[in-house]
């Protein structure tokens, strides 16, 4: 499919207002699902560790399975999975209202849910990408605002049902109220060229000519018996050979020559599709190879194989207060006429303008993005050792909403991987780190959870997340010190295409 040259404008903001609209209507639950968490636990009166694996499932799926949904999104367009995934959101989240168990949310509200966001995160980048070229960093700021502004609405909203409806009403209005992005995905027009070229064949479809030669002398052999039955009608005729001699003679000499030519005609197709598939799983498995290479060398970048440190680490340890955080208020005994504002929505609101302000000082020039991404880490572990100090409301909403800015950092991440591996292979690294960062998604309220279970307070628990983000971000400066690039330098030679500071100075 060829696609038009990228309007950056036009129908192009139809497709940011409802990728904006998408983002929010699908993030919306699983983002405020700390608000769901209480209730859970109080209905099936299980572990939080266990309890907090529906959220961070609902969370960390559609990281995991972004090759999936890539997959997905290039093989049938962004508006039938757009369409699609607004049915398993939906579907998701209404199931999950006649959960009789915490093991069915892990499949109704984790996987389901959870899988259906990242199809849709996935469709919403694809087709905003196809419309903007100069004004796609505008484009996918705007869009991914969403998310965080679903975060701040649904966590008041989902507190709101929940007094007047119950758990089970609350979920079966947020679940109709997703119905809603069926109406987005059905605007994501896909950008396509009028006059587009025919498709080019596939792998499978480009078969050697020869191949299809058999095809045209099976057709030959049933034309050459139709010469032969003419001809020999002919010569019937001048001869006056009897009929029943002739047919038994005609006979004998097609059926002969038919079954020579099938025989010869199917070795050789044999033989042409046994070669064809052997080279096609050759192919394959050379990609795989490659695949593979490619890989290990991104991991021989110091600062790649740090930054793939750092983010599992910050989503294990940056994660679970999101998730958490209302739990926190509630063991701490604050007084529910002091809880003005959920905390959840200050981290969702505070998200959103750590987004922007931190996408905005990545464009300037004398800004080193890998260090002020750096700095992101150091400052969210240093805010996560404060919370177990955290006594009041006020406190704790001043640490939420500086854990939400700072985790705004999402915003930057695609430019230190950029200025780490080269633009050649962002793709093949952000992959790798994306689903790593799902896995830590997936593991962190967990072992939160975990450690109050072990120990009945949650001191020990963000003691162990704060040291897990610093552990990351000191990592990560150290291999980005330029003393330590001069020391590596002098033994070894960088291979083309990985980070130096020079290069990343200038981001």
């Amino acid at each position: 499919m060829v696609f038009r040259k990228p309007p950056d404008g036009g129908w192009g903001w139809v497709i940011v207002v409802v990728s904006f609209f998408t983002q929010f209507l699908c993030y919306g639950s699983p983002l405020a699902v700390g608000v769901l968490y209480l209730e859970w636990l109080d209905a099936f009166g299980e572990g939080k560790g266990k309890t907090a694996w529906v959220g961070s499932l609902a969370n960390g799926i559609g990281l995991l399975a972004s090759p999936v949904c890539s997959i997905c999104v290039s093989s049938f367009g962004a508006r039938p999975v757009a369409i699609f995934s607004g049915f398993m959101v939906a579907g998701g989240l209404m199931i999950s209202s006649f959960a009789p168990n915490i093991y069915f949310l892990y499949i109704s509200y984790g996987i389901v849910v959870g899988l259906g966001c990242g199809l849709l995160y996935t469709a919403t980048v694809t087709i905003t990408c196809q419309y903007f070229d100069k004004r796609r960093g505008l484009a996918l700021g705007l869009i991914s605002t969403g998310s965080s502004v679903g975060l701040f609405i649904y966590a008041a909203l989902q507190r709101e049902l929940i007094d007047l409806y119950g758990l089970d009403g609350c979920l079966l209005i947020v679940g109709a109220l997703s119905l809603n992005i069926l109406a987005c995905g059905s605007l994501m027009r896909p950008l396509e060229s009028s006059e587009s070229p025919p498709p080019e064949k596939t792998c499978v479809d480009k078969v050697p000519d020869q191949y299809f030669v058999y095809h045209g002398k099976e057709k030959t052999v049933e034309e050459n018996i139709s010469i032969l039955e003419k001809g020999y009608i002919d010569e019937k005729c001048a001869n006056n050979i009897p009929d029943h001699k002739q047919d038994s003679i005609l006979n004998k000499n097609v059926l002969s020559s038919i079954n020579v030519n099938e025989k010869e005609t199917y070795k050789k197709k044999v033989v042409e599709q046994t070669n064809f598939c052997k080279q096609l799983a050759k192919r394959k498995w050379q990609l795989y190879l490659n695949y593979w290479e490619e890989t290990m060398v991104l991991f021989k970048n110091k600062v790649f194989s740090a930054l793939f440190v750092a983010i599992l680490l910050f989503d294990i340890g940056g994660f679970p207060p999101s998730l958490l955080m209302e739990d926190i208020a509630r063991s701490a005994n604050i007084n529910e006429d002091d809880y003005h504002v959920p905390l959840i929505s200050i981290i969702g609101i505070m998200t959103a303008v750590g987004k922007l302000t931190l996408g905005i000082l990545a464009d300037f020039k004398w800004v080193n993005t890998l260090y002020l991404y750096v700095i992101t880490l150091l400052m969210t572990g240093m805010a996560l050792f404060a919370i177990p100090f955290a006594k009041s409301y006020l406190t704790l909403a001043m640490l939420s909403g500086t854990l939400g800015f700072l985790t705004g950092n999402w915003s930057i991440f695609p430019y230190v991987t950029t200025k780490t591996v080269g633009i050649e292979k962002l793709t093949h690294a952000y992959g790798i780190l994306m689903f790593f960062a799902g896995l830590g998604n997936s593991l962190g309220p967990p072992i939160v959870g975990w450690f109050y279970d072990w120990t009945q307070e949650y001191d020990t628990a963000f003691y162990f997340s704060g040291f897990c983000v610093l552990l990351g971000g000191f990592l990560l400066l150290l291999a980005a010190l330029p003393c330590w690039n001069a020391c590596t330098n002098q033994s070894s030679k960088l291979p083309p295409n990985t980070y130096s500071y020079k290069v990343a100075s200038s981001a």
